[in-house]
């Protein structure tokens, strides 16, 4: 490491020679180089963006209860051990029991993502046959995300039907016919239709797989075991007649990166059984994360303040307000009222009152440079750390990356 990074102190070097230009020390070059290359890439950073899901921060910050079950099975566990038979087991067995008590469900399964639970559902019911779907919902979500190109990749073959704006129980009757596998409700993520507009109710979807003797799939997308809004329940939508549900682990929920399915027995035994639930399949640190979290959902109050996304969602303004006085006092800012957001795809309409330390607009980039990142807002001139998003437990350390920013720019 020492040598790449001598050589690569002495190209720039001579680079910069060339072009007339000092290069300085050389050795503190190569030293400053090594340092960069050891350190670690992925680094932890206070999120004052006031966006709680913030996909490009790593969305849901974990509760405490997940932490605690990674470190209980950092090392051995029983992934894939019966304890009691001392065979092999299944590692999709151990979550099963507390999401079929939270959903209703008759079976579940996890992968490691819902854009995953997805492709698996339309491999393993609907390669090679039809699957339909309002127009209003073939969104692309970040980075390219596209509904059509996961039929695609599956196997399946796309049917639309309505249009971008309405779509009605009957556009679905009509275009279901022999070579319908399944019929798809996508969760719209951050694009909304408003005015005038109008989806299919769930009551009729369930009223036209039935007729037709398919299964009615039902994306939730970010997921949520409790009341938020207009937000779809997994629960809700099985207690309807949806077949299969799926939803993500690490939005609303609050808790790691994972696809959640939900549903029949024998549907979601196809999935279990298909080969691609292999590739797809989570990792025991997963597993030990979503355990923990979802035990909190046990107790819905005890959910909503030690689950960090609920509690962010929900904190009073005044809350905030003090967080964020006191940043301002340790920082010389000023206290300003903004707008947090949800994130994640999650209630794209939805604004939450709160409160930031402004501070002046050339801090930004200095910030995200301090030993720990502060990543801020750049608004009207100034920078703003909005405070729903930085925890009491973090205000010292902003603090301090601040100062340390202010000094680098000196």
């Amino acid at each position: 490491m020492a040598v790449a990074a001598a050589r690569e102190a002495l190209a720039e070097a001579r680079a910069e020679i060339e072009t007339g230009h000092d290069p300085g020390d050389i050795a503190q070059r190569a030293a400053a180089l090594a340092a960069h290359s050891e350190a670690p890439r992925l680094r932890r950073v206070i999120n004052a963006t006031g966006v709680v899901l913030h996909t490009n921060l790593g969305r849901a910050p974990l509760p405490a209860a997940a932490l605690e079950r990674i470190r209980e099975v950092v090392g051995y566990s029983n992934l894939e051990l019966d304890l009691t038979s001392g065979r092999r087991g299944s590692r999709h067995d151990h979550l099963a029991a507390i999401l079929r008590r939270l959903t209703g469900a008759e079976d579940t399964l996890v992968v490691n993502n819902n854009a995953a639970a997805l492709l698996l559902i339309l491999s393993a019911l609907a390669g090679g046959r039809e699957v339909i779907v309002s127009r209003g919902e073939l969104i692309e979500i970040g980075d390219g995300f596209r509904i059509p190109d996961v039929l695609t990749q599956s196997g399946a073959r796309l049917v639309e039907v309505g249009t971008t704006n309405r779509t009605r129980g009957n556009d679905y009757e009509a275009a279901t016919g022999q070579e319908t596998a399944l019929l798809l409700r996508v969760h719209q993520s951050n694009f909304r239709t408003v005015g005038f507009s109008e989806r299919a109710t769930t009551a009729e979807l369930v009223g036209v797989a039935r007729r037709h003797g398919v299964p009615f799939v039902d994306d939730l997308g970010s997921g949520t075991f409790v009341s938020l809004a207009d937000e779809p329940l997994a629960r809700d939508s099985l207690a309807a007649g949806a077949d299969l549900v799926a939803f993500s682990g690490d939005k609303l929920l609050g808790g790691p990166q994972a696809g959640i399915v939900c549903g029949t027995a024998e549907l979601v035994g196809r999935l279990r059984r298909h080969p691609l639930q292999r590739a797809l399949r989570p990792d025991k640190l997963t597993l030990a994360a979503l355990e923990g979290t979802l035990l909190l959902y046990l107790d819905p109050e005890r959910a909503l303040t030690e689950v960090p996304v609920l509690r962010m969602l929900h904190e009073p303004l005044e809350a905030i307000q003090a967080r964020a006085a006191e940043l301002a006092r340790l920082t010389g800012g000023e206290v300003v009222e903004t707008t947090g957001r949800v994130g994640g795809g999650a209630l794209p309409l939805t604004e939450l009152p709160s409160a930031a330390c402004a501070l002046e607009e050339g801090l930004a980039a200095a910030l995200r440079a301090a030993p720990i990142p502060l990543i801020a807002l750049i608004r009207d001139g100034r920078t703003l750390l909005d405070c729903r998003t930085v925890a009491d437990s973090e205000i010292a350390a902003a603090a301090e990356a601040v100062a340390a920013a202010r000094t680098a720019a000196l």
